[in-house]
């Protein structure tokens, strides 16, 4: 009998010992088969509450609420063997105060088995993401466009351009210093988040910012193409996936209505003497 081999997962420090390294890799996932298959080829795999957007149908991401997340991590968790797992706080869980963050986090962590958690904001979370560190919750932030604010912001937009881009930076250097172990940033002018993973000593995961970031991350439905509706310019389609699923699905409902499915290797009817039987 072969021994099983474990698996080490990679941790928050591995992640932050890759800053200037070779680029991490993640993407999200919100279901056990595509953590799966996402699995061995990220360093870091997101559950996202874009979970909201891109599975409830939701508008946004500010109806996901914490149970979604814990169910749909669950779920992630049993198909992550190598990959550090990250959990976003959902819109309403962590801005109260920092005891609410510590309350909200060490459940997610506690009912998933996750490596750690992310939660968006700059400067105005310093002091939650620090309570949060010293009580032995890692911290992933998110800086920039943070979609939970989206109200704030006016929309999808991009951020630092002009006088604006001194707050982000602001914000970048804040949650390093508070002791978060990488940062998210999203839909940044590039030669602002170039600047911001010069400056800080923690890993800066970009999307929709600069290629010179410490690691990039997208919606994997985003880049197989599920959707053919939504074309962000920052995603790159790897996969035309809802394209040919629509094909799929119109081949099936053909044969359907031509009864040409299921055909006699589809259905259970009479077998010659002694043939197996499943």
């Amino acid at each position: 009998m072969s021994a099983t081999v474990k698996i080490r997962s990679l941790t928050p420090p591995d992640i932050t010992a890759r800053k200037g390294q070779a680029p991490i890799v993640s993407l999200t996932a919100y279901s056990t088969p595509v953590a799966r298959l996402v699995d061995p080829h990220c360093d870091f795999v997101l559950v996202g509450d874009s979970v909201g957007m891109v599975v409830h149908g939701l508008t946004s991401t500010l109806g996901v609420t914490l149970d979604m997340m814990i169910m749909h991590a669950k779920a992630v968790r049993r198909g992550v063997q190598r990959a550090l797992l990250v959990v976003d706080m959902p819109f309403g869980s962590y801005e109260q105060s920092p005891a609410q963050a510590f309350a909200n986090a060490s459940r997610i962590m506690a009912e998933t088995g996750c490596g750690a958690v992310k939660l968006e904001g700059g400067e105005k979370m310093a002091e939650t993401i620090h309570f949060l560190v010293e009580r032995g919750i890692p911290v992933m932030a998110h800086i920039g466009l943070t979609p939970q604010a989206v109200n704030a912001f006016g929309g999808y937009k991009v951020q630092g351009r002009g006088a604006d881009g001194a707050r982000i930076m602001r914000d970048a250097v804040a949650i390093t210093e508070a002791g978060a172990f990488a940062v998210v940033v999203e839909k940044v002018h590039d030669a602002l988040a170039r600047d911001i993973t010069r400056k800080i000593a923690i890993p800066t995961i970009g999307i929709g910012a600069s290629a010179d970031c410490d690691g990039q991350i997208l919606v994997v439905d985003d880049m197989l193409g599920l959707f053919t509706d939504f074309r962000p310019s920052f995603v790159k389609r790897y996969l035309e996936m809802g394209e040919e699923a629509g094909k799929a699905i119109a081949a099936y409902a053909d044969d359907v209505r031509k009864r040409s499915f299921p055909g006699p290797e589809h259905v259970y009817g009479d077998q010659p003497a002694g043939a197996n039987k499943s």
